[in-house]
C-alpha cells in the first residue's frame, strides 16, 4: 500500500536515500519501499538486456556453406545435414503457428570410415547453428540399474549446452557418436545374457529418439527415488547418429554378390565394381539388421546417409583449405617465432600417400606432419637466425630433414653435431 498520511521520510531498500512518502511508488507495510530514481534506473537495466531481434534461420545452402569451410569433399552428407538441420527449423515454426498438419522429425545415421569427418561435421554444425546442440558418445552408455551412464545423460548435456533452458533445449539437435558400438554383438540371434551396453542400450533409446517425456538427474550419474527431476520433451529435439561400422561393408556386399552373382568368366565383376565406390551408399534397413541393430531403432532412424573415403587428393586439399587445415595451424605456430613455414606440393603427396597406408584417413595427417617437425620445433626457438623452414617430401618420406634457412640465404644444419661424426 503506498502511505501518504505522513510526510516523515523513508529509506529506499535500493539506493538507502531518505524520500518523502509522496515520493514513494512502492512502500510495503514494513520499511521496504522503492524510489522513482530506482525504479527508473530498473527499467533502464531491463531495456539494455533486451536481446536484438534474431534473423531467420540459416537455409541449406548457407548451413552447406559453412560445413563446406571445414569439411572437404562428402558433398551428400553434408547437403544431407543441411536439409535436415533446415527442416528442423520448419518443424519448430509449424508446431508454434498451430498448422493442422503435424511434421515428424526425421533423425539422421551418418556411416562412414574413420577419419572422414562424421565428428567434425558436428562440431562445425554446433558453431554454425543458434539452437542448442550436444555431441555425446555412445560407448560409455549402459541400460539403467547397470554401472555406465543412463541414456538420460545425453539430455542432460544439451540442457547445459541451453544454459539451463528446458524449453530452448528441447528444440535443440544431439549428435551422438560411436553409435555402432552399441550393436548387438551375435547380429539378430539373441544371446543368453543381458546385453547392457547393446541392445539394453539401443531399447533404453528408443522412447528418447522417438519422442517422450523424459526424466533427467539434474546433477547427472545415476537415478534415485528421492531426487528432483527435469522434464524434458523430447518430441522437437533431432537426433544424428554417427559411427564407422566396421563389417557392415561386408555384409552390403555379400549381399550385392549373392543378389547379382554371374556365373563364367564373369563373376565377380560386379562385385569388385562396387567395391570401388562407396559400398556404404547401398546400405538397406536389412542391412543394419544384420550388423545388429533392433528394428525399432532402424525404423526410427529414417534418413541413412554415408560418407566416402578421402583418396589422394582429398587429403591434400585437407592439409591446406579448410579454415583449421593442419599446414594453416602449423604455419601460425612458426609465424609467432619469426619463421616462414613451407611446404613443397611434393611433400603434401608424399603425407597424403603415408595418410592412405595408415587406413585411418585424415586422423594421420596430423601424426604425420607433427613427426616431421617434432625436431625443428625442438630446436628453432634457439635459432634465432633462421627465418624459413622448407618441408619436402624427403622430410616426410624420412631420409632427410626441413630445410632452415637464414635472411642472407644461408642453410643452417638442422643435426651439425650428427655430421661431424659421420665425418
Amino acid at each position: 500500500t503506498r502511505g501518504r498520511n505522513s510526510n516523515r521520510p523513508v529509506q529506499c531498500s535500493f539506493c538507502g536515500k531518505a524520500r518523502s512518502r509522496t515520493e514513494l511508488v512502492l512502500a510495503g507495510q514494513g520499511r521496504a519501499a522503492v524510489c522513482y530514481d530506482c525504479i527508473r534506473s530498473l527499467g533502464e537495466l531491463v531495456e539494455s538486456e533486451v536481446p536484438a531481434p534474431q534473423q531467420g534461420p540459416l537455409v541449406p545452402r548457407d548451413i552447406y556453406s559453412s560445413l563446406d569451410d571445414y569439411v572437404i569433399g562428402q558433398e551428400r552428407a553434408k547437403k544431407t545435414l543441411s536439409v535436415a538441420v533446415y527442416n528442423h527449423f520448419k518443424r519448430i515454426w509449424s508446431g508454434a503457428s498451430g498448422s493442422e498438419v503435424e511434421l515428424q522429425k526425421a533423425n539422421i545415421l551418418l556411416m562412414g570410415p574413420t577419419g572422414s569427418g562424421k565428428t567434425l561435421l558436428a562440431e562445425t554444425l554446433a558453431r554454425t547453428l543458434d539452437v542448442p546442440f550436444a555431441v555425446c558418445d555412445a560407448t560409455s552408455l549402459t541400460e539403467s540399474g547397470y554401472v555406465g551412464e543412463d541414456v538420460e545423460n545425453i539430455l542432460l548435456r544439451l540442457i547445459q549446452a541451453a544454459d539451463w533452458d528446458i524449453a530452448r533445449a528441447e528444440q535443440g539437435i544431439i549428435y551422438i557418436d560411436e553409435m555402432d558400438k552399441i550393436a548387438r554383438k551375435e547380429g539378430v540371434n539373441r544371446s543368453i545374457t543381458r546385453d547392457v551396453s547393446g541392445e539394453g542400450v539401443q531399447q533404453e533409446l528408443l522412447k528418447i529418439i522417438e519422442g517422450c517425456v523424459a526424466n533427467v538427474p539434474p546433477q547427472g550419474g545415476r537415478k534415485h527415488p528421492q531426487q528432483e527431476f527435469l522434464q524434458v520433451n523430447t518430441r522437437n529435439i533431432l537426433f544424428i547418429c554417427g559411427g564407422a561400422f566396421e563389417g557392415l561393408s561386408e555384409i552390403v556386399s555379400k549381399r550385392i554378390t549373392t543378389h547379382g552373382s554371374q556365373l563364367g568368366f564373369l563373376g565377380g565383376t560386379r562385385n569388385r565394381t562396387e567395391e570401388d565406390g562407396n559400398i556404404l551408399s547401398h546400405v538397406t534397413p536389412e542391412d543394419l539388421l544384420a550388423f545388429g541393430f533392433i528394428p525399432e531403432m532402424v525404423g526410427r532412424l529414417p534418413v541413412v546417409t554415408s560418407l566416402d573415403h578421402l583418396d589422394k587428393a582429398s587429403l591434400i586439399r585437407v592439409l591446406t583449405e579448410p579454415r583449421n587445415a593442419i599446414v594453416k595451424q602449423y604455419q601460425y605456430l612458426f609465424s609467432i617465432d619469426g619463421v616462414e613455414l613451407e611446404f613443397t606440393s611434393g611433400a603434401l603427396e608424399a603425407a597424403a600417400e603415408r595418410a592412405l597406408n595408415h587406413y585411418t584417413g585424415a586422423r594421420c595427417l596430423r601424426y604425420i606432419v607433427e613427426e616431421t617437425l617434432l625436431d625443428v620445433m625442438y630446436e628453432l626457438p634457439s635459432l634465432k637466425q633462421v627465418n624459413r623452414c622448407i618441408v619436402d617430401r624427403d622430410a616426410i618420406d624420412g631420409p632427410g630433414t626441413p630445410t632452415l634457412e637464414t635472411e642472407s640465404g644461408e642453410t643452417i644444419s638442422l643435426y651439425p653435431e650428427l655430421l661431424q661424426q659421420s665425418a
